[in-house]
């Protein structure tokens, strides 16, 4: 007769296998990129920009601003639902100091699990390329990630959250968020 620690036992592996699937699932298609991988290009770079704003860091944040200012309440009204803010940006003295492969350990996140490509600039005689993603769960923009990379310089922009692409445009330049052409819409005359 077999006991009940027994037969839970046998089923442990394929428990444990059930789990793991479920979390790798989840990890594929959440908007927040794995991107300290590429911490070691820091010692190769003549200049770096590391941004780690989690969602506790952009509260505190969030705090400093008094929204009497019109630009310090459209900053304070986009950091308000945002969970994250994470850059990286390497830049080189020389070519070929980054390899293909590091720009594909993050490319390779940016397929599938939720993110569509909704840019990419491409220039041929300048080696240079960007490409921004939107991780999107139905009609709500639930992630950004722009990736730039040219032959001295490699920069990855994710931003975690619910994002009003109208509001992040005023983030630009700030937090270490590049331009991203977000063009606002001219006000209409009555």
């Amino acid at each position: 007769m077999k006991t009940h620690f027994q037969t839970s036992w046998k089923l442990a592996p394929a428990l444990l296998l059930l789990l793991a699937g479920s979390a790798m699932t989840a990890w594929a298609q959440s908007p927040k990129l794995q991107i300290d991988q590429l911490d070691t290009l820091a010692n190769k770079a003549s200049e770096t920009v590391d941004v780690k704003l989690d969602e506790r860091l952009l509260q505190t944040t969030w705090k400093f601003f008094s929204g009497k200012d019109p630009d310090e309440a459209r900053i304070k009204e986009v950091l308000k639902g945002l969970k994250g803010i994470y850059v990286k940006s390497f830049s080189f003295e020389k070519e070929g100091e980054y390899s293909q492969a590091e720009v594909e350990s993050v490319m390779s996140q940016l397929r599938g699990g939720g993110w569509s490509r909704i840019v990419t600039v491409k220039t041929k005689k300048a080696s240079e390329n960007l490409e921004v993603y939107l991780n999107m769960t139905g009609d709500v923009i639930g992630g950004l990630a722009v990736v730039s990379f040219e032959p001295k310089e490699l920069t990855i922009l994710n931003i975690v959250g619910p994002i009003d692409l109208d509001k992040l445009s005023s983030l630009e330049g700030q937090f270490g968020v590049p331009d991203l052409g977000i063009e606002k819409e001219p006000k209409k005359k009555n």
